[in-house]
């Protein structure tokens, strides 16, 4: 049974820049967390200027969603001085809380925004009640909790913690090799620190060994000509066990990925978003619908594991290579509806060809098949394929989409 204590649970989805955004929100996130020009772990990522920031404050408070502003690198003492600037544009963009790692931005935090809710990073390594305790006693709002927990750890957290402490938990993307983010591989090895979100990823690269008399003569681990990613982890998919993770406690559900593209945001918040309305409608009868379960394997990933969710993780290393699937090409985005011609209006992602069967995903809706018998170019003129980068083109439908519906096709 769902714990007593249990509030409905937040969908949370990564935001890259204002297109992710909007994106994470159509396809019914919750809540967004994103990253300033600042103090944020994904510094590859464009990020938000204070001007954005307020733009994307404005338009989630708008549809009734939150925003969580990312303050949790290790910052050095020559980036203290501007952290009070920092929070004042948070403040001033309308943000609805800060997500720290560093003990002294957040007492900075408090000092310079008493009222600003405050999150503590999974970098903050929390693996037990009474840390997460003590952070409650010093005014933090929510723990993200650390992603080596298991389902029991997790629920002994929460039912040795106050009810207004909400647990945040990662349920769905990249998984690091280090300690719940920390990591000292990149700067040792290339000089990018990724606790100052610059990470090179380097546990995805493959290693040999070599013995120290035999200099430039390469060893793989395994009888492969590749060698072998000895660091390379799979990725993290809870979609099939929400309901275990919502009955552990957890209050939010968040997704990893601020560094992906838009449709990698919108098919899983879309996914996340319908596997909890199908716990929620009936939490003692949870079933997946298998077009769920298929909709994660839509998306460019690395294999799939359930981390740490069930005890030691067995299976969570991926030692083949470092690539990802991808299985499904995005086409088109659908940019409305002609009715004088009985055509969905769209714009071109990436070419296709008329006949093909594509796959309609509406903004929390399920995929709908569709043979492109024909095709048209912006002056509806016949067209055998969508050639031009970026075009205007239509498809002959008697079906309408909402604008927004992304078109793919399977490779």
């Amino acid at each position: 049974m769902p714990s007593e204590i249990m509030r409905s649970p937040e969908v949370l989805a990564p935001a890259g820049d204002m297109e992710r955004l909007e994106a994470a929100i159509d396809f019914g996130a919750d809540a967004v967390y994103l990253g300033g020009k600042m103090f944020g772990m994904r510094a590859a990522s464009p990020n938000f200027t204070p001007e954005e920031l307020k733009t994307a404050c404005e338009y989630a408070h708008i549809r009734n969603r939150k925003v969580y502003l990312t303050c949790n690198t290790l910052p050095r003492n020559n980036e203290i001085p501007g952290f009070e600037g920092f929070v004042k544009d948070a403040c001033a963009a309308g943000v609805d809380a800060l997500i720290a790692n560093d003990i002294g931005l957040f007492f900075m935090i408090k000092r310079f925004a008493p009222d600003m809710e405050i999150h503590m990073s999974t970098q903050t390594g929390i693996v037990n009640y009474a840390a997460a305790n003590e952070f409650y006693n010093m005014g933090a709002k929510r723990v993200v909790l650390a992603r080596e927990l298991s389902l029991e750890e997790i629920a002994e957290i929460r039912a040795k913690t106050p009810k207004e402490l909400e647990l945040e938990v990662f349920v769905h993307g990249a998984m690091c090799v280090s300690f719940s983010g920390r990591c000292l591989i990149s700067q040792y090895m290339i000089n990018r620190d990724a606790n100052r979100g610059e990470c090179a990823q380097p546990c995805r690269w493959g290693y040999h060994l070599m013995e120290e008399k035999r200099p430039n003569e390469f060893y793989p681990v395994y009888e492969d000509e590749q060698g072998t990613y000895i660091l390379n982890a799979k990725d993290m998919c809870m979609i099939d066990h929400i309901d275990k993770v919502a009955e552990a406690g957890v209050d939010s559900f968040k997704i990893e990925g601020r560094a992906k593209s838009s449709y990698y945001v919108s098919v899983v918040t879309n996914a996340y978003r319908r596997a909890m309305d199908e716990y929620l409608r009936s939490p003692d009868n949870f079933a997946l619908p298998q077009w769920i379960h298929d909709e994660v394997f839509k998306v460019s990933h690395r294999a799939y594991c359930t981390g740490f969710f069930f005890g030691h993780p067995k299976d969570c290393q991926y030692y083949e290579n470092s690539g990802y699937i991808r299985d499904w090409d995005v086409v088109g985005i659908v940019t409305g509806y002609d009715e004088e011609h009985g055509m969905i209006e769209c714009v071109q992602r990436n070419k296709f060809l008329r006949g093909s069967e594509v796959e309609f995903l509406e903004p929390n809706g399920i995929p709908a098949p569709l043979t492109a018998d024909e095709l048209y170019d912006e002056n509806f003129e016949p067209i055998e394929s969508t050639n031009h980068a970026a075009m205007k083109f239509y498809i002959k439908s008697d079906r309408k989409f909402l604008k927004n519906t992304i078109i793919r096709i399977e490779k």
